[in-house]
């Protein structure tokens, strides 16, 4: 299975991806990876938090010690990074693994940019600057840039890949939706939004109905006993509104709330584990049963 466009997902329904949250050591990626693949699920997606793991360093391992399943990276601050230098790193997996990862950028969190002393007055021209470099030189471009934040003077990748990555924005706002639809190959959303939040995102892009255009949405999961309640509970730790549709329950149950994602414009849902990670490998699980049932589904329409 290599990475489906949009547009040819499992029965014209949303790819089903699970994220591995950086509270999970390093050492317990490569479980997780080749859990999540033998399971069936069509994704595995990282995070790049302070002060964990690099996201790219993650992103590498998670691809070596798979063999198909697509890797995300939702998402690189791009305040920690060079352009030219994300370009590279990004240029270097997508060209070893051709067709398998999903790159995603973003401004981070404000309070993290922070504390070393990489937060910028502007982070949306930063953010604009940094997608604007980063599309030409994955498509191999010589790139000539004087901003106000990336400065470029004949940056060309000498190893360019040979099909460039879609290029993905995490977003929140509505200008940040509308940079990731004005400049972005797709967006990612966390928080867990409804699916009726998620088409009023799509909407704010500009790109409602482009097969071509991505929408990632992280929608947080658990499994067992109290699997509500433990959403709930880590919801208001973090301060934001409790889910209105957490991925909980029996396979074909989770399966529906994804197919409402789907048809609310999202192209891959992402089951993200909560709580203390105790049940982050049956989450892992849970989202290669709905993936299965998905594929099986769409293969009788």
């Amino acid at each position: 299975m290599s990475a489906r466009a949009p547009q040819d997902g499992p029965g014209n329904g949303p790819a089903v991806g699970v994220v591995v949250r950086p509270q999970q050591p390093p050492e317990a990626l490569r479980e997780h990876a080749t859990t999540a693949e033998e399971a069936g699920a069509h994704e595995l997606w990282l995070w790049e938090d302070c002060f964990w793991a690099g996201g790219l360093t993650s992103s590498a391992l998670a691809l070596a010690w798979t063999s198909r399943i697509s890797v995300g990276l939702g998402l690189m601050p791009v305040p920690l990074r060079n352009a030219a230098l994300t370009a590279m790193e990004v240029g270097a997996l997508a060209r070893a693994f051709p067709g398998r990862f999903l790159p995603g950028v973003g401004h981070g969190v404000l309070d993290w940019m922070g504390q070393v002393g990489a937060r910028e007055a502007s982070p949306m021209t930063l953010l604009r600057e940094h997608l604007q470099a980063l599309q030409p030189l994955l498509r191999g471009e010589r790139v000539d840039v004087d901003g106000r934040y990336v400065h470029l003077d004949g940056v060309q990748l000498d190893h360019p890949p040979l099909v460039a990555p879609p290029l993905l924005v995490g977003a929140r706002g509505p200008k940040t939706l509308a940079l990731a639809g004005e400049h972005g190959d797709g967006v990612v959303l966390d928080a867990g939004p409804s699916p009726e939040e998620v088409e009023a995102s799509v909407a704010h892009t500009g790109r409602g109905g482009d097969a071509s255009f991505r929408v990632v949405v992280f929608v947080p999961s658990a499994v067992g006993e109290g699997a509500r309640e433990r959403i709930d509970v880590e919801a208001d730790g973090w301060g934001n509104h409790r889910p209105a549709t957490p991925l909980v329950g029996e396979p074909d149950e989770v399966t529906a709330l994804v197919r409402a994602y789907g048809e609310a414009g999202a192209t891959s849902v992402v089951l993200q584990p909560v709580g203390d990670g105790s049940d982050a490998l049956d989450v892992v699980r849970l989202a290669g049963a709905v993936a299965r049932i998905v594929e099986h589904r769409g293969s009788d329409v």
